[in-house]
């Protein structure tokens, strides 16, 4: 009887595996999902505001905006939604030590020659005894980024870099390079 109860549970481990890796793409997907619309929200905030007053009025998007789009997100979905960057402009945005590994790797995925606008990475983690489904998007740097994050900015948008982020490191940038990541994690 027990060699039957032991057999019958070897055969459901692999369709058990199956059922968390299926479980994991779903999560994948979420993610991308969560991403997708939080992007195109704050994208929609960054294109108003250029178009209302240039560059230095995006700056108060991403100064006040985009914390407030990122907790609707956050409260929307259930999952923790955010950004951060190797080179940080607010410090409340900086990476925990997996998104600081993980950002580690983008950079050296994109040495090797990959494409940034699709790189990304998921893993489920243990953080405090939980399982937790961790996923980060990179953000790679465009044209239109440069204007407040790129080596040579206008003395208006420095200036205004300089009263809201005294200790900014994100300028410096170029077009292409990996400007930081969305963050996204959900206990499971």
């Amino acid at each position: 009887m027990k060699r039957a109860f032991g057999a019958a549970l070897l055969c459901c481990l692999p369709f058990s595996t199956t059922i968390a890796e299926d479980h994991t793409g779903e999560l994948a997907g979420e993610s991308k999902v969560i991403i997708k619309q939080f992007m195109g929200d704050l994208k929609g905030e960054l294109k108003s505001a250029m178009k209302a007053g240039g560059p230095v009025n995006a700056i108060g998007v991403c100064n006040r905006v985009a914390p407030a789009i990122a907790k609707k997100h956050t409260d929307d979905s259930g999952w923790s939604v955010a950004r951060t960057s190797l080179k940080l402009r607010n410090p409340d945005n900086a990476p925990d030590a997996w998104e600081q590994g993980v950002l580690e790797k983008f950079e050296a995925r994109k040495a090797a020659g990959e494409p940034v606008k699709p790189m990304a990475y998921h893993e489920t983690v243990e953080e405090d005894g939980q399982k937790v489904f961790r996923f980060m998007k990179a953000i790679p740097t465009g044209e239109v980024c440069l204007k407040c994050h790129g080596a040579e900015l206008s003395p208006a948008v420095a200036d205004k870099l300089d009263e809201l982020y005294p200790s900014d490191e994100a300028r410096g940038f170029q077009a292409g390079d990996i400007r930081g990541a969305f963050t996204l994690k959900k206990p499971l």
